[in-house]
């Protein structure tokens, strides 16, 4: 089975999307969505684009990828139960433990397991498997030869279109400590697509540093056929409805094969940088969109100014409403809207001022808007029609039947006609179907009123909505999950690549430089507990090194960040420290870790208040307290991969255009550049009693000074003077 994935962010993009060919949608509910800005659904919205997608055979999921914290679960149940007895295919969540118990409680809902999750390696598939999950939505960077090898385990789910986070997949903090607004819990901001400066020969001036330029995979979907992948999906549901069909339709021409798959429409409706292949295929030029940021649409040609005037002489065929964005020399310089026709273009107005040469991109065209729009999708019906004096009426078409409550007259004066019957029944009540006639038998000269005809016609097409529908009535079970509250007082960690004069702590966590390094005799003779830190982002080979360097060194285990991790310390013996990237919000997932014999020690998500992680107690349980506070991983890289003339530095600084600087973090696994982005105030807070608490001093370097005011809070914000108290105060959106 193949199956192309279209974004449903309002009614208007579902109908879209499914007239233009898709075999499913996913959508939001008005709660518990990672897209909170979208439309989305509410219960009545949802029921009624049900009954339209079913009749089509396409399919509907619905995310509920956020975040869930404790007091929400009651709410998250219902919710989920709600749509799926109205008849959702699929349920997508982030959280694996909360996927985990409601595979248990309820067996029948069917669940995929979001992007958010981090799936990229073989070990992150075969943990989403036995914890209740049929399909996993991969995150964005995993390569495509590990695509090959998850496929091969459990459904794939791969992104073929659409906006790309600059962060690894469930692993963004920088809306949520810079902004408020948490985007694991559906409510970015963006920052990323803002404009920085980066510390290095090049890159000093301020430009969308980070930015990704929108993923279109196009053609190269073969290579991901051939992999193995089931479903293919397109981003976008912040997007408009033009958007939706014209990224469907080019993905549909692709799937089915057909010889004209222009792009033209694609970029007209959305085109962020002129896009990129994306990750899974290594970064490529066009990977970052450094200059325009937003949508850049398709060149059709460039100003003349004669007379004071815009010209622009272009085949494109330019009407009232179509906008403009102009560039010059690659950067944005203004926009600009149609004004008339000339003989061999039209003219335009801006507020900017434009000059000769410089490259006009069409960003709406209303024509093509319009055409896209007005495609249909519908079902074929074939019916058969008796009716004959004496007996009901009848009408049967895909095994559904409907027949009169009374029996047909003899006609005195007019009877009915055939012609009659096929007008009444051409009307489908605006259901999306092509009617054809298989039979229609008339017997004598019948009577029938017109508004009895009608009536039947009505009955047998409601028969017939009702037959799509599915008849499930799951009921809300009360939440079981009793978390021991277990205090853990004694425990005091820290994240460190160096641990020179580091002592009186319990449990040591050594981030690399290099992963090939020689790991510091400072950590090793250390008497605290050893882990090895585990990136978000490793492929089967990264892992397999992983393992080497905990053998070579009898550590006692690794720090993970990542779901598969977890598996692959089960798989090998090692103890477990399930870092901040498992963002444990509630008793359901606290329970998991807490009674999971691998885990060592767990630490609750950073965006919870202490109110919050307050309800959260229990064994083996810390909280992030002070230090260094990483708000992305970055699995690409910023310098464009310009390895040649690279200073190799370890540390970087980025700056924001408020003069903000966000340390960047530099290592390699297996080679590989990765960068990981850290808040540009640094995180203070006293240990939170009845937990283990844990530093993070990646790019500390007075890590003695840090450790010795560790209890008090006034001496940190002295030394520290650019801090913050992250979210334990107020906790975040």
């Amino acid at each position: 089975m193949t199956e192309l994935l279209a974004p449903a962010g309002s009614i208007d993009c579902a109908y879209a999307a499914i007239n233009s060919g898709a075999d499913a949608i996913y959508l939001g509910s008005r709660v518990f969505s990672a897209r909170a800005s979208a439309e989305n659904f509410d219960e009545e919205g949802l029921s009624s684009l049900l009954r339209y997608a079913k009749l089509l055979g396409v399919k509907v999921y619905l995310a509920m990828n956020t975040l869930v914290k404790d007091a929400e679960l009651p709410e998250f149940i219902d919710t989920m139960i709600k749509a799926w007895n109205l008849g959702v295919d699929a349920v997508i969540l982030q959280d694996v433990f909360l996927g985990k118990y409601i595979s248990t409680v309820y067996p029948q809902i069917c669940l995929h397991l979001s992007t958010q999750a981090g799936v990229c390696n073989q070990a992150g598939a075969y943990f989403a498997k036995e914890n209740g999950f049929s399909r996993v939505i991969l995150a964005r960077e995993t390569p495509l030869d590990e695509i090959e090898k998850i496929t091969k385990i459990i459904e794939t789910e791969v992104f073929v279109q659409g906006a790309l986070c600059t962060c690894f997949s469930g692993q963004c903090y920088f809306s949520s400590f810079v902004g408020g607004n948490s985007g694991n819990r559906g409510r970015c901001k963006q920052p990323c697509r803002k404009q920085y400066a980066l510390d290095r020969e090049g890159y000093e001036e301020k430009s969308y540093a980070i930015s990704p330029a929108d993923l279109c995979v196009g053609a190269d979907i073969e290579k991901l056929l051939a992999a193995g992948v089931t479903s293919f999906k397109i981003e976008g549901r912040m997007r408009r409805a033009e958007y939706v069909a014209a990224a469907t339709s080019y993905y549909r021409a692709l799937l089915d094969e057909h010889e004209e798959t222009s792009l033209s429409a694609l970029k007209r409706t959305y085109n962020r940088g002129n896009y990129t292949k994306g990750l899974a295929f290594g970064q490529d030029k066009n990977f970052l969109s450094r200059n325009v940021q937003g949508h850049l649409g398709e060149k059709v040609g460039t100003i003349k100014v004669e007379n004071k005037k815009y010209v622009v002489d272009s085949a494109f065929k330019a009407a009232q409403g179509d906008a403009f964005k102009i560039l010059r020399k690659g950067k944005e310089v203004g926009g600009a809207y149609f004004l008339e026709k000339t003989r061999k273009g039209f003219i335009l107005s801006s507020s900017s001022r434009l000059c000769a040469g410089d490259s006009v991109f069409v960003t709406t065209d209303t024509t093509l808007n319009e055409k896209l729009l007005a495609k249909k999708r519908t079902r074929r019906l074939s019916l058969a029609l008796d009716f004959s004096v004496g007996q009901p009426a009848t009408v049967a078409g895909d095994d559904v039947q409907c027949r009169t409550e009374f029996v047909l007259q003899e006609a005195k004066t007019k009877p009915l006609t055939e012609e009659e019957i096929k007008s009444c029944f051409l009307k489908t009540d605006g259901l999306p179907l092509e009617i054809e006639f298989a039979r229609i038998t008339l017997q004598g000269d019948v009577f029938l009123r017109k508004a009895d005809l009608n009536e039947f016609r009505r009955n047998f097409y409601a028969r017939l909505l009702e037959s799509v529908q599915f008849n499930r009535d799951l009921t809300v079970l009360p939440i079981k999950i009793e978390l021991r509250k277990e205090k853990n007082i004694s425990v005091k960690g820290i994240i460190a690549r160096d641990f020179a004069d580091v002592d009186k702590i319990d449990v040591g966590v050594y981030k690399a430089d290099d992963y090939e390094n020689v790991l510091p005799t400072a950590f090793l003779e250390g008497a605290f507990e050893k882990y090895l830190y585990v990136p978000a982002f490793c492929t089967s080979n990264d892992l397999v090194k992983i393992v080497e360097i905990v053998r070579k060194y009898s550590l006692n285990g690794v720090y993970a960040e990542n779901f598969g991790a977890l598996f692959m310390a089960k798989k090998e013996g090692f103890r477990c420290f399930a870092g901040t990237g498992f963002n444990v919000t509630n008793s359901i997932s606290a329970n998991c870790l807490s009674t999971e014999p691998q885990i060592s020690h767990f630490v609750l998500s950073k965006e919870l208040s202490e109110k919050e992680l307050s309800t959260l107690q229990a064994k083996k349980a810390m909280v992030l307290v002070g230090g260094d506070l990483k708000l992305m991983d970055l699995c690409y890289c910023p310098f464009e991969k310009t390895c040649a003339r690279c200073d190799k530095r370890y540390v970087y600084t980025m700056t924001d255009e408020q003069s903000r600087q966000f340390p960047i973090h530099r290592y390699q696994l297996n080679g590989r550049c990765r960068f990981e982005v850290y808040n540009a105030a640094r995180l203070i807070q006293t240990p939170l009693e009845g937990f283990g608490a844990l530093a993070d001093y990646t790019v500390t370097y007075d890590i003695l000074s840090s450790l010795r005011c560790w209890d008090d809070e006034e001496k940190q914000k002295k030394l520290q003077k650019n801090y913050t108290y992250g979210h334990a105060k107020n906790g975040v959106l």
